[in-house]
């Protein structure tokens, strides 16, 4: 008997649970994940590098990647309608492989939720140089701030803000992809036939060097799971998740490749790829005002992917909350939503505002590799998880659900691509990425798994639960 109340008192003093509103709309969707993409971010941060190592080749290496982030996209597009809710992969594979399995996975991406905003952001400072010069601690804890505060408003109001610089971001690539293609200086054979920069000058691009470029090239378009995050704000997840992901993955793919495509063609010499200088090729082919033009587009697509990830990682938090992971004061905390906008205001706030410490106190770039490590345990957890949900689904449920062609070729195709990725990876960033999924484990043993029908309650807000 004395049990029995215990466990009553217990279930009394959880909050209610909350729901977010479904009220974003597939185009919504798209902007807001096309906005964590940063396709443009992606092409003036991410791509320099491709070329540096893969020469020519980097229009190769990130068609591959592309493929592959493809298939990734595949297997968050079903999973994403199987279980629309805002804890994104950490709901995923709770429900499909398992509770701990899920534990583990959320106590990965919550690593992310904190280290990758800040890191994006202290880019800003860099590319404001040309208008006026500031701290990049400074200018990184401005950007947190101001994201957050946009994070707070109403769903469709961030898809309205982040739409509008998601334009002048993709008008930044754009410009860059014009002034290549009127300055082109040798034919398309090169995107084939293609060279790197070695010792003894131009040398042939193998399959070898692909592969060794492969791990960069999958991370080009990341940020199109943000659509499995918010799947259970969307209209009809079942039916717009995968339309989102794959709209999100075209558009994002297209701004970046077109433009890399161009400058491979347009460079005086292959040899300058080796210095992936994008404001230094705008600068010859357009001018001054022209660079930046750019450069601004590209302060500006920083803060638009910051104001995303703020946005997601609150609800990831506050799924977590939802989802009674934590001692009840905090469930409570977390799961708080303002009258006037339905967001997550504490979680929102306990996602920014340390972010913005981080980014000016402390030297967050230096866990870059981590995070490469830990994002590409993920995408193998999901991919496992796209493997076995098949094994569960029942009659009724296949009838309303989307699943991807060709299965189970794209998971396998992750786990083997990514998985080769992983064995690249720094011996420290691996122990360390052990170490937090010992961590988590513990947790779940010692706190969670003690009482399973109270604890790690993962909700599924599809379409028939809501």
């Amino acid at each position: 008997m004395t049990e029995s109340l215990t466990l009553d008192n217990a279930e009394e003093s959880e909050p209610k649970r909350a729901s977010l509103a479904r009220v974003l709309s597939p185009a919504g969707g798209v902007l807001l994940v096309l906005s964590c993409i940063t396709p443009a971010s992606s092409l003036f941060i991410i791509v320099p590098e491709v070329l540096a190592s893969q020469g020519s080749g980097a229009v190769l290496t990130i068609i591959a990647g592309l493929v592959i982030s493809v298939a990734v996209g595949a297997c968050y597009a079903e999973l994403g309608t199987r279980m629309a809710s805002s804890g994104g992969e950490y709901a995923m594979v709770t429900h499909t492989i398992g509770k701990a399995a899920g534990w583990v996975t959320f106590s990965l991406s919550a690593v992310l939720l904190w280290i990758i905003p800040p890191v994006i952001a202290l880019g800003t400072a860099d590319y404001l140089a040309d208008l006026f010069t500031v701290d990049r601690g400074v200018a990184a804890a401005v950007v947190m701030l101001l994201a957050t505060g946009v994070a707070l408003l109403d769903i469709r109001a961030n898809a309205l803000v982040t739409g509008l610089f998601l334009g002048l971001e993709i008008l930044a690539a754009v410009l860059v992809a014009a002034l290549g293609l009127v300055n082109i200086e040798r034919g398309p054979g090169e995107l084939v036939s293609s060279h790197i920069i070695g010792s003894n000058g131009l040398e042939p691009f193998t399959l070898a060097i692909l592969v060794s470029g492969l791990a960069v090239g999958i991370f080009v378009v990341s940020g199109f799971s943000t659509a499995a995050y918010l799947a259970e704000e969307l209209v009809e997840p079942r039916r717009n998740v995968p339309r989102v992901v794959f709209w999100s993955l075209g558009l994002g793919g297209m701004v970046i490749l077109i433009p890399t495509i161009t400058t491979v063609l347009a460079v005086d010499d292959l040899g300058e790829l080796a210095t992936g200088d994008f404001s230094g090729w705008v600068r010859a082919w357009g001018g001054d005002n022209v660079a930046v033009a750019v450069n601004l587009g590209i302060a500006i697509a920083i803060l638009n992917a910051v104001i995303v990830m703020v946005l997601q990682n609150a609800r990831v938090l506050y799924s977590s909350g939802r989802d009674r992971s934590w001692p009840v004061p905090v469930n409570r905390a977390l799961t708080k939503l303002n009258e006037g906008y339905n967001a997550p205001w504490l979680a929102t706030l306990a996602i920014g505002v340390p972010g913005a410490v981080f980014a000016y106190a402390i030297d967050i770039e230096a866990l870059l590799g981590i995070t490469s490590v830990i994002l590409a345990s993920l995408y193998v957890l999901i991919a496992f998880a796209a493997l076995w949900v098949r094994r569960q689904a029942t009659t009724a449920e296949e009838g309303s659900i989307w699943k991807m062609p060709l299965w189970p070729v794209p998971p396998l195709l992750v786990i083997f691509a990514v998985g080769y990725a992983l064995t690249g990876s720094a011996r420290t960033d691996v122990l360390v990425t052990a170490s937090i999924v010992a961590v988590a484990l513990l947790y779940y043993v010692g706190y969670l798994a003690r009482r399973p029908q109270e604890r790690f309650v993962v909700v599924n807000p599809s379409d028939d639960a809501a």
